[in-house]
């Protein structure tokens, strides 16, 4: 099984950063593609950053030049920077894993977090 615990959550005002990370457990030798995706009360959830096991990212044009993706070296772990906040990114964020190609005691799949809370106050 495949678990993802997210953490880092919390309040700030507009302006502010936070840091959500991400960490997926399971077989410590498995790597996989993770992403950030969010969901707003009353809206559908929507992609925010992914980054995959060779580095390459991608953002949101909400985020883009405001949050950062990156993964650590075991391709297990992956945080989200966000700076300039703003209220518009109030939402649960919500980490998803996915390894397309399976491999000896490590089969595709997708996996989600749980969702932490990010609430931005003006």
């Amino acid at each position: 099984q495949v678990q993802l615990v997210e953490s880092g959550g919390g309040s700030v005002q507009a302006g502010g950063s936070l840091v959500v990370s991400c960490a997926a457990s399971g077989n410590m030798w498995c790597r996989y593609d993770m992403s950030w995706y969010r969901q707003a009360p009353d809206k559908e959830r929507e992609f925010v950053s992914d980054i995959d096991i060779d580095g390459v990212q991608n953002y949101a044009d909400s985020v883009k030049g405001r949050f950062t993706i990156a993964q650590d070296n075991t391709k297990k772990k992956v945080f989200l920077q966000m700076d300039n906040l703003k209220p518009e990114d109030t939402a649960v964020y919500y980490c998803k894993a996915v390894k397309r190609v399976g491999t000896l005691g490590c089969p595709a799949g997708t996996y989600w977090g749980q969702g932490t809370q990010v609430t931005v106050s003006s």
